[in-house]
């Protein structure tokens, strides 16, 4: 990996040396607290988005398509109030060492990949969603980004485990 220019390196020292940094190094269990926090919040957002895609995969065809997003929303909106606070906290910490190491790089892509699929989904295939609301099959687009969705998931948990080794 590439080392951070300048102004990255300088913005990096500067958040290395704050006071939230040197707590989260310092004090014994915050830092693990946080990650606590961050993985329960990885969990309700993964397991409600994971729902979402199993329905669109054709699985509770009784429960309208519209009505189990709007439920589960509620639960992955809460869940991004934990994960994002709390990664950043744990970056805090070590963000030399976050931003030099490729799994972490690669964790990041695929949330960002797994961003983009889901808004594809939104502004493409989920228009035509009365047509397959209930009791229908979603189109195959719409199944194929459930899959995509739920593999892209695994694999930033996978990378989130492996952050511990690397």
């Amino acid at each position: 990996m590439q080392a951070a220019g300048p102004a990255a390196q300088g913005w990096m020292d500067r958040l290395a040396d704050s006071s939230l940094a040197l707590a989260m190094r310092d004090e014994l269990w915050l830092y693990p607290l946080v990650e606590v926090l961050h993985i329960i919040g990885f969990s309700v957002l993964v397991g409600a988005v994971v729902m979402f895609d199993l329905r669109v995969l054709g699985l509770s065809k009784a429960i309208a398509v519209t009505a189990l997003a709007r439920h589960l929303l509620t639960w992955a909106v809460g869940a991004l109030l934990l994960i994002v606070p709390a990664g950043l906290m744990m970056f805090s910490a070590h963000p030399q060492d976050f931003a030099g190491n490729n799994v972490f790089i690669l964790k990041l892509g695929l949330i960002a990949a797994a961003g983009i699929n889901a808004l594809l989904f939104h502004v493409g295939t989920h228009r035509s969603v009365e047509q397959w609301n209930t009791g229908q099959k979603a189109p195959g687009l719409a199944r194929v980004q459930a899959l995509v969705s739920i593999a892209l998931w695994i694999a930033v948990i996978l990378c989130g485990r492996l952050l511990a080794y690397t």
